[in-house]
């Protein structure tokens, strides 16, 4: 089962369209969406490495506009969209206390968060809006956490894409097993480290 989504994952980074796809899902991802963007940027660039600077731009780009959709939402329609959304990774009831952790550090959160942990970049734009965190800062701060995150693993696999590719394709099941953990360690992270 792994290794026919892993072909059909490569099947469809490779369609001209898949681009369209890459963008929508990056900017779902920064205020709703629960799945990563690496999970099409990557095969992408494998399957074909002269795109990798252009689909890191359009990761970065259409993020940091899914961002400030997440941030619009924490600060306009918290009650009605943001706190159901905060409720599903454990933040609504101990939201205050992270808030007022969250005015102080605000920044370093979106930089880190954003570009350094699989934490969900959309805790962070709902959090962003909805402590009133400086708009200006937050977009700067989403900016450079999400290039650096999107360029690091475009720069990678560009320069190291064959090995890269022959490693997931012979542990594709370690690789996939990875990917999971990183996902529901940043899941746990958020629910526990608060």
């Amino acid at each position: 089962m792994i290794r026919a989504l892993y072909d059909w994952t490569m099947r469809l980074a490779a369609r001209p369209r898949a681009a369209y796809a890459l963008g929508t899902v990056s900017f779902a991802e920064s205020s709703f969406f629960p799945i990563p963007p690496d999970v099409l940027l990557i095969p992408m660039v494998i399957a074909e490495r002269r795109r990798a600077w252009r689909l890191a731009f359009i990761c970065t780009a259409a993020s940091v506009l899914g961002a400030m959709l997440g941030y619009a939402i924490g600060a306009f329609v918290f009650e009605e969209l943001a706190l159901p959304i905060l409720s599903v990774y454990g933040y609504a009831d101990e939201f205050e206390a992270f808030a007022e952790a969250y005015n102080e550090w605000g920044a370093w959160i979106v930089l880190i968060a954003g570009g350094l942990t699989p934490l969900p970049f959309k805790v962070v734009t709902l959090a962003s809006g909805a402590t009133g965190m400086n708009i200006w800062v937050f977009l700067a701060a989403a900016i450079v956490a999400r290039s650096s995150r999107f360029y690091t693993v475009a720069a990678l696999l560009y320069w190291f894409g064959p090995p890269v590719r022959d490693f997931i394709e012979k542990r594709l099941t370690l690789v996939f097993t990875l990917g999971v953990v990183a996902v529901l360690g940043g899941f746990l992270a958020i629910r526990f480290l608060h």
